[in-house]
């Protein structure tokens, strides 16, 4: 029997998202020379809204691109089916900037590792900062986040979906797995 947990409303995935725009204000100040770069699909949304809260705040234009990883993952012959490949978008130059890299789920670390690689084949910013909005543990690969929304410590057979209004019609993360009990 599979359970499951709602463990962010749409509320607090609002006010987590106002915290982590405060978190980048108070370590970059007017942001000049920074972007955010959203990890297709979620990321993608998420970082949108970032870029919506941090600009109600400068007052100025804040550059935002798609990036999609999965040509770069190390785990197509692993799959049980193809990854639907989703389209970058990077409508600036990558040279010299300060990147927010904006992901919904940190988990073990080769996500992050293909979007590094990625972003390398677009250009050498020279910064990457990390931005998930939920950390839920089990790294494979030496990756922190920079600025976290949640630590949601996990097992390795639960699930997080992280759901958002754009593409789902609501926002929410929930916690899936296997009863213990069944």
């Amino acid at each position: 029997m599979k359970r499951q947990k709602i463990v962010m409303n749409g509320k607090e995935m609002s006010r987590t998202l106002e915290r982590l725009a405060f978190e980048i204000l108070e370590r970059h100040g007017e942001c000049t020379e920074l972007a955010l770069l959203g990890v297709q699909r979620r990321g993608v949304e998420l970082a949108q809204r970032l870029k919506r809260i941090l600009e109600s705040r400068l007052g100025c234009e804040l550059p935002l691109g798609k990036l999609d990883i999965n040509l770069y993952r190390d785990d197509w012959t692993n799959l049980a089916h193809q990854p639907q490949i989703n389209q970058t978008d990077i409508p600036f130059s990558l040279d010299g900037r300060k990147l927010i890299l904006v992901d919904d789920v940190l988990y073990s670390g080769r996500t992050v590792r293909a979007a590094l690689e990625a972003i390398l084949d677009f250009g050498r910013p020279r910064k990457v900062e990390l931005l998930v909005l939920v950390d839920r543990g089990h790294r494979e690969l030496p990756v922190q986040a920079d600025y976290m929304g949640k630590l949601l410590p996990t097992s390795r057979d639960e699930r997080v979906d992280v759901y958002v209004k754009e593409l789902d019609g609501e926002d929410k993360v929930r916690l899936a797995g296997e009863d213990p009990a069944s």
